[in-house]
């Protein structure tokens, strides 16, 4: 009786050895089954976000797995582009707009989406310009968001200070000596990081320069950057460095930001992808936005408006079936919308409704009075980009090394060098 015990006990284990092993193996043939993309980001803040959507994605696409990288924002053009030059990187990515998308488009490195996304058509076409590439006139990306430069200020301080928002240039400069009178550093924003003053730029210098007729100008070759209002504007920017941090050129883009969420300052300008972090970091924080103000009542309040991101496939994917359906996910109703609600952007999906998002209809009222981003949207296609002009022009400025007019001839002639209209 014991032996047959014994036997059938030996049996049953290994009966149960057999089964397991089978269920292990089906567990690792079907993970085996599983088409594996590489999604990369240059936004590590919003890790949770996208994992929240890949989880959506996952579910309804059970045999395709989705990997994230988040590389930091200053870092991440150079990494990207070496990995793709390489004949390797991820499958879908967030892409630059403007010159940063033609430059990889020229390269061969991106996927024109619109055979693989015929709902592409939809899109503003304004979104769309962002993503096309001016060499040959295809897409080469699906439109993510639109992002909005200007005056970010905490309610709570100017409420004990007695302040109110703004209608005139003045009227701006009056809150900020009240703010450094009370202790506060009047503007956060620093010079250490070169792009953050092209941000600034973004958020004070159309009122200035001119706007969306200065733009037209410009691009027509009508006017250059050696106008007398361009350098009033490049005057009138660093004059505002009595009113940043001290030591200003030594604070970084982080230091900004902290500055303004732990409310030691409460002005920064700034873009309109800052909203959901400030909130994350600072749930309490009371803040709303502004439109620099020009130096009269009637002057129109500009703010610079641009298209921000694009996601786009690698024309080198190995897995381009896949990589289609994540990007159809990433341009869905369902995606805009919770990019509205939950990172406060301006989605370039046709069709969402952003009204019940007070950020957004708050941000949406500002654009009436919407102007290009000028060096981001007109004059990245060549090198030397009219960013990395004006980022180098402006360090120069702020540090006392360049004065408004030598900056501005920089900035001119080395535009001029490639820029037909500017060479007749």
């Amino acid at each position: 009786m014991k032996k047959h015990t014994l036997l059938s006990l030996t049996v049953v284990l290994l009966a149960a050895s057999m089964l397991f092993g089978a269920g292990v193996q089906e567990q690792k043939t079907a993970e085996a089954e599983k088409t594996v993309l590489e999604f990369w980001t240059w936004r590590p803040e919003d890790v949770d976000f996208y994992n929240a959507q890949i989880a959506i994605f996952e579910k309804a696409n059970p045999n395709i797995k989705v990997v994230q990288t988040a590389h930091k924002n200053t870092e991440y053009n150079t990494i990207l582009a070496a990995s793709l030059s390489g004949g390797a990187g991820p499958d879908v990515f967030q892409g630059r707009a403007y010159g940063g998308l033609a430059t990889f488009a020229d390269s061969g490195f991106l996927e024109p989406l619109e055979s693989w996304m015929p709902e592409l058509k939809n899109y503003a076409p304004t979104a769309l310009l962002g993503a096309t590439s001016p060499t040959d006139g295809k897409i080469y990306g699906s439109p993510a968001v639109s992002q909005t430069v200007f005056m970010f200020y905490n309610k709570d301080i100017y409420k004990e200070l007695g302040l109110t928002i703004p209608k005139t240039w003045n009227e701006l400069i009056a809150n900020f000596e009240a703010a450094r009178k009370a202790g506060y550093t009047p503007l956060a924003n620093g010079a250490k990081d070169g792009w953050t003053l092209e941000t600034m730029f973004g958020g004070m210098a159309a009122q200035f320069y001119g706007g969306p007729e200065f733009y037209n100008d410009v691009i027509a070759g009508k006017k250059n950057f050696q106008d007398p209002a361009f350098i009033r504007m490049i005057e009138q920017m660093k004059s505002l460095t009595k009113y940043m941090p001290n030591m200003y050129m030594g604070i970084g883009y982080e230091d900004m930001r902290a500055l303004f969420f732990n409310e030691m300052s409460p002005h920064l300008i700034g873009g309109s992808y800052e909203a959901a972090f400030f909130k994350a970091q600072n749930p309490g924080l009371n803040f709303d936005i502004f439109a620099v103000p020009g130096m009269r009542a009637t002057d129109p309040a500009y703010v610079s408006v641009y298209a921000d991101m694009n996601f786009a496939m690698n024309a080198n994917s190995k897995n381009k079936d896949a990589a289609v359906k994540f990007l159809k996910h990433l341009s869905s109703k369902e995606f805009g919308k919770a990019m509205v609600t939950e990172l406060k952007m301006v989605t370039s999906v046709p069709g969402v409704d952003a009204s019940a998002e007070p950020f957004i209809a708050r941000v949406l009222e500002l654009q009436k009075n919407a102007t290009p981003f000028l060096f981001l949207v007109g004059f990245r296609y060549q090198q030397p980009t009219g960013s990395s002009l004006w980022q180098a022009a402006a360090q120069g400025v702020m540090a006392g090394t360049l004065t408004p007019a030598q900056a501005a001839k920089q900035i001119q002639d080395g535009i001029a060098s490639y820029y037909k209209p500017f060479q007749k």
